[in-house]
């Protein structure tokens, strides 16, 4: 059976100056100038991933992971994490944490110490050995061959930054004899030593092609390698699920908007089937006109993380032209928030997000469960009920009284991995108008915060 997988070049050591040259010469060495068709190289897009906890390079260093250190955590990432957690006797996850992160440090340490890193690389990676489940870079690189530039701050003394070079190229499916490849450059240092070698980062993108940069952190402007970066983007890439204080890092996404970076939120699009259906629900005829009648608003969430619930809060709000005018945090067990709007004719909109308490944790913090759009006016036929779950249509519904509901179950993205959603992002170049106008008004309601 053909390998899904094939390696031209496992991770490797060199210089930072070198890099190019490296990288040219594995080309020349594949005979991409003789036979072109044989072989595609990264044409299409470069993608800047900054990996802030090291954790692909640490398992890989200690012989659990196989694979590109391309900060991206796919199936081959989860299986590492599943045999370093058996190894160490924790509980088997597959997700990295606090925990697991300081265990491999440790044994990093030990093992550096002993001379005990993997033979094949000493910093980084092991060979990248075939298997059955394929990275989302890999899926990346075999429609869109690119160029994966990783960056890996590390803590502790600052001894410059270390560089790898490697490919890798998933068989093209539609021909066994072409293969699609993607290249991999790893560089980690301190903060401070990638700070200083910023404009060597800036230049490793290829030239004249897209520049994606994802920021697998919390927006931090007065970084410098940061404000560098996000400055020389094309588009900028956060997921607001790992925000670690939702409200102040969703106003940080608009000061940046406000200086005209192109941004994008992979958790923003978790919301689109919420969105669909809500649209949906006022398509009859009968119905387009009651959208206008609802004036309040109830949202459940996972507590843990309201950006999924602030957002969609935002969209309904900059599609219907309602004014934020109080927004009032009451925690509780619910972590209640109350906000308030006003309309064109001066009418009330009342909203009320709530964080529900739940065992069953899915991967994604704070997906939405349900939410219920209804009228004060008991004769008005917007009543809607949305919900990802029984139990959160009974609660939506209960609160409902005698006025009938339409009533839709969501499936919802948070079964689709990151991984796959930042793949879709990639096919998109530009502005996104309508996430601009949402996280404009969301910014608004926040901006309200007491």
């Amino acid at each position: 059976m053909v390998s899904p997988i094939v390696s031209l070049q496992a991770p490797k050591d060199i210089s930072i100056e070198d890099i190019e040259a490296e990288l040219q010469s594995l080309w020349q060495s594949q005979g991409i100038d003789d036979d072109a068709s044989a072989v595609t190289r990264a044409a299409t897009f470069s993608l800047i991933v900054y990996e802030p906890d090291g954790t692909q390079q640490l398992l890989a260093s200690l012989g659990f992971y196989s694979g590109p250190i391309d900060g991206i955590s796919g199936p081959r990432t989860e299986a590492a994490i599943k045999a370093a957690q058996q190894e160490y006797g924790m509980e088997v996850t597959g997700k990295s944490n606090s925990e697991l992160l300081k265990k491999l440090q440790s044994e990093f340490e030990k093992a550096k110490t002993k001379d005990k890193l993997t033979p094949e690389n000493k910093t980084a990676a092991i060979n990248y050995s075939p298997d059955s489940s394929v990275t989302v870079a890999d899926e990346i690189a075999a429609s869109n061959p690119c160029r994966i530039i990783t960056l890996c701050p590390i803590l502790g003394e600052d001894t410059g930054v270390k560089a790898q070079v490697s490919a890798y190229c998933p068989v093209n499916k539609r021909s066994n004899n072409t293969l699609v490849c993607c290249e991999y450059i790893t560089l980690s240092g301190t903060a401070e030593a990638l700070e200083r070698i910023g404009g060597i980062i800036e230049a490793l993108a290829i030239a004249d092609l897209p520049k994606f940069l994802w920021w697998k952190a919390t927006p931090t402007p007065d970084l410098l390698i940061f404000k560098r970066l996000v400055g020389s983007s094309d588009t900028v890439i956060f997921d607001s699920s790992g925000f670690i204080d939702p409200e102040t890092d969703l106003k940080q996404l608009s000061e940046l908007q406000k200086q005209e970076a192109t941004l994008a939120d992979i958790n923003w699009r978790r919301l689109s089937p919420w969105q669909e259906l809500t649209a949906a629900a006022f398509d009859p005829p009968e119905r387009r006109e009651s959208i206008y009648e609802v004036d309040k608003v109830t949202i459940d969430y996972e507590r843990g993380n309201q950006a999924q619930a602030l957002m969609f809060l935002g969209w309904i709000a900059s599609r219907l032209e309602w004014t934020p005018v109080a927004y009032k945090s009451e925690g509780g067990d619910y972590d209640i928030r109350r906000i308030k709007f006003s309309d064109s004719n001066q009418r009330e909109i009342e909203a009320e997000l709530a964080g529900i308490p739940t065992a069953d944790w899915g991967d994604i913090p704070g997906d939405l469960i349900s939410l219920r759009l209804s009228s004060k006016n008991l004769d008005a036929d917007c009543c809607t009920v949305l919900c990802s779950s029984t139990t959160g249509c009974m609660r939506m519904e209960a609160g409902g009284g005698a006025q009938s509901c339409y009533i839709e179950q969501v499936t919802p993205l948070s079964d689709q991995k990151t991984e796959e959603l930042l793949g879709q992002q990639l096919q998109r170049i530009g502005r996104e108008v309508l996430y601009e106008e949402s996280m404009s008004v969301t910014a608004k309601i926040l901006q309200l915060a007491q």
